[in-house]
């Protein structure tokens, strides 16, 4: 019924200002007035300084926004990496914003200078090489330059040296959320195929393999600061993007493949929440909260909850409906607190055997009454083939 509403609207609109324009068509009969279709000097003149006016209002415009929402953009990163990303994010933008300001400037200023009058004409030569040479070499050498950066930084943030110590850890999406799998104390992690998804062995897991044994699967992502975390990332799916912002790392989550990731993490969650521009950033995002809130109790709905801040995964391509609600909380900690963290967590084969004793139980009461057993004999099948190994 809305939508009518406003079609209805829309329409009503449009037949108001197409009697408006029948009305001064009407205002104007008897009066004298130029009606030849080729611009005049004074029809050129208003469009030049008409580009004048919209060269001034792309400037303002970006003034305005740099200081309205500069403050949005993320600030300080929390990997080491990240300072390098953030780096070639500036510099690019610096780049970008000379050769803006020097392109629009010359643009709409020569509009301005050469737009038509009376008895001029235009000045035509077929081409000038020196002109040529410095609008391709300059623009060429730019470009060249910052791919080259990039390249390298791209390079340096990928490499992992075979003798590096690195923790691995894979990442799983599915619609429409995120796991993570530990290597354990070998730091292998075990083979895994979707085939294997069942019950409890929701990442598809590789019972057979010794590898897989003492893998650990979660679902929130711990991490030691100061330590290489080396992500491979599959997806069950469809195509996921695995976006950590604050840690400036995002990589694609394809069906059917592995993809990877590696950062060192700079802060503990603790520690970026008491640095001077979170804690204004969270205030702020409070005082709102509070307003927010008291609007609700004063319709008699719950108020909203104090924010906190937590580092996330999220994943950054639009996988279906709930797409938007598809993310992680990461936990950063200090060394000693992940290892305690870890430690407490049941292993792959533990949590295989676990499963198949709780279904075991009532099997056979389960039998009686033709309830479907087949979650529990793949459990005991997956049971056998660990104690086999």
């Amino acid at each position: 019924m809305t939508s009518l509403l406003v079609i209805v609207v829309l329409l009503l609109l449009s037949v108001a200002l197409w009697q408006l324009t029948k009305i001064f068509d009407l205002s104007q009969v008897g009066t004298v007035r130029n009606g030849s279709e080729i611009a005049d000097d004074n029809d050129n003149n208003v469009q030049g300084y008409l580009m004048f006016g919209f060269l001034a209002f792309i400037y303002i415009f970006t003034i305005y926004g740099l200081i309205k929402w500069g403050g949005l953009v993320l600030h300080t990163p929390a990997s080491e990496h990240g300072v390098e990303v953030d780096n070639l994010m500036n510099i690019t933008w610096v780049v970008i914003f000379i050769v803006q300001a020097i392109t629009q400037v010359l643009l709409h200023y020569f509009a301005f200078k050469y737009r038509g009058k009376k008895n001029q004409t235009a000045l035509y030569f077929s081409d000038n090489n020196k002109l040529e040479v410095i609008w391709s070499a300059i623009p060429a050498i730019v470009l060249a330059w910052l791919i080259l950066y990039g390249l390298y930084a791209w390079s340096d943030i990928m490499f992992i040296d075979k003798d590096e110590e690195v923790i691995e850890i894979e990442l799983y999406a599915q619609q429409f959320n995120w796991k993570a799998r530990y290597a354990g104390t070998d730091n292998v992690l075990g083979k895994a195929n979707v085939r294997y998804i069942d019950g409890v062995n929701s990442l598809g897991v590789d019972p057979a393999d010794p590898y897989s044994q003492d893998d650990k699967v979660v679902t929130e992502l711990h991490i030691p600061k100061g330590k290489k975390i080396h992500f491979k990332i599959r997806s069950q799916d469809v195509l996921h993007s695995a976006y950590m912002p604050h840690f400036r790392a995002q990589m694609n989550c394809v069906p059917g493949m592995v993809t990877e990731f590696a950062y060192t993490p700079t802060y503990t969650t603790e520690e970026y929440r008491n640095l001077p521009y979170m804690i204004e950033k969270v205030n702020n995002i409070n005082n709102i909260r509070t307003k927010k809130s008291a609007e609700l109790v004063a319709k008699g709905q719950p108020a909203l909850d104090p924010y906190t801040f937590d580092f996330l995964l999220l994943c950054n391509k639009i996988c279906g409906a709930s797409h938007y609600n598809m993310q992680m909380k990461i936990v950063v900690d200090t060394p000693e607190d992940y290892k305690k963290w870890l430690k407490e967590k049941p292993t792959f084969s533990e949590e295989l055997k676990t499963a198949s004793a709780s279904q075991a139980a009532p099997a056979g009461q389960s039998n009686a009454k033709g309830s479907d057993t087949t979650a529990v004999v793949s459990s005991e099948k997956m049971v056998a083939q660990v104690d086999k190994k």
